[in-house]
């Protein structure tokens, strides 16, 4: 015997509608009043207190894309913390920063980020 599955569509009157709207938006004002404060850069706190690596600081903003690919490979290789590879943990690093800086991070300073993940990559023989 096939199963056949009927289609039907419920007629709710317009008042039921209004009436969950009403509830909808009375429990979203609640929420509001105990939702715990989020920090507000939790990205600093992951690239300060992850186990990928022990950063110097600044290191993203100095001025040569060598610099900072030798800063990061340095940084890689004497980090007890990390959990992979010394060149997947700087690359990742680097790209983490590039990503959630976003669209606030200077044109200049994404061009020179860029550029030292292509040195990294030459610093680990990678190429």
């Amino acid at each position: 015997m096939a199963h056949v599955r009927k289609t039907t569509h419920s007629r709710k009157s317009g008042a039921h509608k209004t009436a969950r709207r009403k509830t909808s938006a009375r429990r979203s004002t609640a929420r509001k009043g105990t939702k715990r404060a989020t920090p507000k850069r939790w990205s600093q706190r992951v690239t300060r207190e992850s186990d990928a690596l022990d950063l110097k600081q600044g290191v993203f903003k100095l001025t040569s894309a060598k610099k900072i690919a030798a800063s990061l490979k340095r940084s890689a290789e004497h980090s007890s913390r990390r959990k992979t590879g010394a060149y997947r943990s700087a690359l990742s690093m680097l790209t983490f920063y590039v990503n959630r800086a976003g669209k606030t991070l200077p044109k200049t300073q994404r061009t020179r980020l860029e550029r030292a993940k292509v040195e990294l990559k030459r610093a680990f023989g990678r190429e």
